[in-house]
């Protein structure tokens, strides 16, 4: 499978099972006729219209001009790639597609193939085998079984247009629907510069049940008992519930009215403590609680922020917390990222002529020199710490990391989330040193003090590095010496640690023998 497909069906996954959700259309081929149609998302009408179906037409009086069996034929102008879809799941619910695949099961991709072919879909003899090649060479397939457990396991019927669509990355800040007023506003935490997010939205791996992928309706903020903050003026409190019992944990939830009849509803969960009551009026950067680590399906300290548009007829719409925050940066003027691995994830929202950062550009190196100079950096740590992790001892901590990616096969979005974990949970894996020895960890506490773990196989030791082995570290590191010397001669300390280890507790065990046949013999 080509890169370019595969960053199609990243991408638009979400999309296609949105609409599955909705109308009953197999993700599958929903995401399989986007692929072919818009030649992995690179054809002019996808790039020029956001049209990735080559649906022909105006919609809501735009088009462009193409050529196709005529000259200059109008094709469909979306604003948005969300609207091309939906307007694809509404072609195939015409009667002449439905007398063929109404009765077909949900995953029954090869009879959808074939039943639209006979609805008149496309001309192309091949078109059926064409399509389940695609979706069988890229397992698309996936796709509808993910939406078909997540919809039994929520209760909910297929073919029901009024199920939520999550917009996740369909739509610009201009457009989200949510008619924001222009008024003061407020990012959920306070910071100078970025919140880290640990975990955006949309399909994910199960962090509670690893190996199952869940749908994220919400973004993970890193915190450490962070003042939580109303995000606009004029919010009513909907929701409050004090309960540790429940996935959420504490929680909060805050609605903002709009001129249209529709509402904004904004949801805080996992906290530590709840400032509000249900009813109370807030306005933005007015504190809501505090941030903590409660709730069964939480993996430690951070703020889920959650966003649902409210219809005027009490329709619910799950948003991606990104556009929302993105229009909230732009009307108030915030200038606040929200960075995941060395990506704003607000950038792709901001209207044209916004300052945004072009996140291509960044390397491990970079987004590493980012996160020390950052606020996160230091949270968890007693005192807070100098600039960052404790100043020289994060500088060496992380140096010590891209020598332990660097000599490991990873790609540039892999490293990228090695910095990021190491970051967020402060310790590194540097077994690949010493391979003499079962594992070794390098973390740093919540003290500040860099600790080593080592298992010889044995047993596990800890130890607390000296001032000296902290200095030995930092001047290998900054030494000339190539990665190959470096990671040789820290493996050397490393070894030299556990070896005293070893001595010591093979010395407590002599003795502690020697002592027992002394107490032996003096009962006897």
């Amino acid at each position: 499978m080509t890169s370019s497909r595969q960053q199609y069906i990243e991408r638009y996954a979400e999309y296609a099972m949105e609409q599955m959700r909705r109308y009953g259309i197999p993700a599958s081929i929903t995401l399989a006729q986007g692929i072919i149609e818009s030649a992995d998302g690179r054809s002019p009408l996808a790039n020029s219209a956001n049209n990735h179906f080559g649906v022909k037409g105006t919609y809501n009086g735009n088009y462009v001009l193409a050529d196709d069996d005529k000259p200059n034929e109008k094709f469909k102008k979306y604003d948005n790639v969300g609207q091309s879809y939906e307007d694809h799941s509404k072609v195939l619910m015409a009667q002449r597609y439905q007398q063929y695949v109404r009765k077909l099961s949900h995953d029954d991709y090869k009879g959808w193939a074939a039943g639209i072919k006979k609805g008149g879909y496309a001309s192309d003899s091949n078109y059926v085998s064409t399509l389940v090649d695609v979706i069988e060479g890229a397992k698309l397939q996936r796709f509808d079984k993910m939406v078909i457990q997540q919809m039994n396991a929520e209760g909910k019927q297929f073919g029901v247009q009024s199920n939520p669509l999550s917009n996740n990355k369909g739509t610009k800040a201009k457009a989200t629907g949510m008619n924001l007023p222009q008024s003061s506003y407020s990012m959920p935490v306070q910071r100078r510069e970025f919140m880290l997010i640990t975990s955006p939205y949309g399909q994910r791996e199960d962090p509670i049940n690893k190996g199952k992928t869940q749908i994220h309706h919400g973004i993970d903020i890193k915190t450490n008992k962070d003042n939580v903050l109303a995000t606009e003026n004029n919010g009513v409190v909907v929701g409050v519930d004090h309960r540790t019992t429940t996935g959420g944990g504490k929680t909060v939830t805050v609605e903002y009215a709009r001129e249209d009849g529709t509402k904004t509803r904004v949801q805080y969960m996992h906290l530590s403590e709840i400032s509000v009551k249900k009813g109370d009026t807030v306005n933005a950067g007015q504190k809501l609680g505090v941030s903590g680590n409660t709730g069964t399906r939480t993996t430690g300290e951070h703020l889920h922020f959650g966003v649902i548009n409210v219809s005027a007829d009490n329709k619910l719409q799950w948003v991606n917390p990104a556009a929302y925050l993105a229009e909230i940066s732009q009307k108030g003027n915030l200038n606040i990222e929200a960075q995941h691995n060395g990506k704003n994830i607000l950038a792709e929202y901001m209207t044209a002529g916004t300052k945004a950062v072009n996140t291509d550009e960044q390397t491990p190196e970079n987004w590493m020199s980012k996160l020390l100079g950052s606020e996160d950096a230091a949270l968890g740590i007693e005192g807070g710490g100098d600039k960052g992790l404790l100043g020289n001892l994060m500088q060496m901590f992380m140096t010590l990391l891209m020598l332990t990616i660097q000599m490991e096969n990873k790609s540039k979005e892999e490293k990228m989330q090695a910095v990021s974990d190491a970051v967020i949970n402060r310790h590194i894996d540097i077994s690949s040193f010493v391979p003499n020895l079962k594992s070794a960890v390098l973390s740093i506490n919540d003290k500040g003090n860099a600790v080593l773990v080592v298992n010889d196989g044995k047993k596990e030791y800890s130890h607390e590095l000296t001032n000296a082995e902290k200095n030995s570290i930092s001047n290998i590191l900054q030494s000339d010496s190539d990665d190959t010397t470096k990671r040789q001669r820290i493996g050397c300390i490393v070894n030299a640690i556990t070896f005293s280890y070893q001595a010591s507790n093979n010395y407590e065990q002599i003795e502690a023998q020697q002592q027992s046949q002394q107490q032996t013999i003096q009962r006897r």
